[in-house]
């Protein structure tokens, strides 16, 4: 069986991987595109050689059939159209016992530190399974993590209709954020410095506001009558941006931080005391969230034609890689059966 595993120095191999029959509790699953992230990238570029062990078979974001059935799984039968929510917790940890096993604290993010979804077959716990209807598109359903992780970021921001929302960052997962707030009825500004992100941000009719050129405190301050937004999002992961997200939110205010920090920011904790902001974290999802972002894309509310930019095969999954990381693209899937296809 073919698949695509990081093998350390910014680089993927096509190897061949040994297929195992789903053991109990779990199921075989015919992995029919595999979206590549920001995270995949950390992990190609070695940021995240203490945790992966190599040569690892990595993808998280994903879409397939189940090809087989492992004992003691019910209600899940051989060709249904399937995603995967990719976390295995343990379920005794203090975040879990709390009901947040989405963030448990010896959390198994599946395709980082367990084998992921860039090969042929790809055997998962019967739990991760989230139900795709068979309307949607398995190309397009490849979006549902990504989606799911919008999703959960609005949610977690309480974003209601009538909201003034801004978030920073225009990337894919800013543009997704920003259109599952427009689906909850929100008014979105986005804040981007590249040019090409911002022209893909205004064609899905986003207002953008570019702070090299705008104040952004003033044309967000302009725009709500000086109230400032219900709602920030920190998705571009610079420290400007951290920085200057206080200034952004109105009186109680929610910040929420989607972004990947890797150092301490500086923060105005003034304007926080002074305002009093909330300032929350967004991690992952929960089950709800893959649900309704299932919902979203079988709607058609999310823009996978802008969002997906381009497909490889399995066999160029470095050239799918390369094209993420030039900075033209949005999201890159990888076609896993490209070839085996009839």
């Amino acid at each position: 069986m073919r698949a695509a595993a990081y093998a350390g120095n910014g680089t993927m191999s096509i190897v061949d991987s040994p297929e195992s029959a789903p053991d109990t509790d779990e199921v075989q699953i015919d992995v029919a595109y595999v979206g590549l992230c920001g995270t995949d990238l950390h992990i190609l570029h070695g940021h995240m050689d203490a945790r992966v062990t190599m040569p690892a078979i990595i993808g998280h974001e994903m879409s397939g059939t189940i090809a087989a059935v492992g004992a003691g799984v019910d209600g899940w039968r051989v060709g249904d159209a399937v995603t995967v929510m990719p976390l295995a917790w343990d379920g005794s940890c203090p975040a879990c016992l709390e009901g947040n096993e989405h963030i448990c604290q010896n959390l198994d993010f599946i395709g980082i530190d367990s084998p992921g979804a860039l090969q042929g077959r790809w055997n998962v716990p019967a739990s991760t399974l989230v139900r795709l209807p068979d309307s949607l598109d398995l190309r397009v359903a490849a979006l549902a993590e990504p989606v799911a992780v919008a999703v959960h970021d609005v949610r977690r921001g309480e974003v209601r209709p009538g909201d003034r929302v801004v978030v920073l960052g225009g990337g894919p997962i800013g543009l997704l954020i920003a259109s599952v707030a427009r689906t909850e009825g929100a008014d979105v500004r986005i804040v981007e410095l590249d040019a090409g992100r911002s022209e893909v941000a205004r064609g899905l009719g986003f207002a953008v506001i570019d702070p090299r050129e705008q104040d952004q405190r003033a044309v967000v301050e302009q725009w709500t009558g000086g109230a400032g937004a219900d709602v920030v999002f920190e998705v571009s992961g610079a420290a400007a941006a951290a920085l200057g997200a206080t200034s952004l939110a109105k009186v109680r205010g929610t910040i929420v931080i989607v972004a990947i920090h890797p150092d301490p920011r500086p923060l105005d904790l003034q304007r926080v005391f002074w305002r009093e902001l909330r300032i929350l974290g967004a991690r992952v999802y929960q089950r709800q969230d893959f649900e309704r972002a299932v919902d979203l894309l079988e709607q058609g509310a999310i823009p996978h034609e802008t969002i997906i930019t381009g497909v490889e095969p399995l066999t160029a999954t470095q050239v799918a890689f390369e094209k993420l990381q030039s900075g033209g693209a949005m999201k890159i899937l990888v076609d896993v059966q490209a070839g085996d296809r009839k």
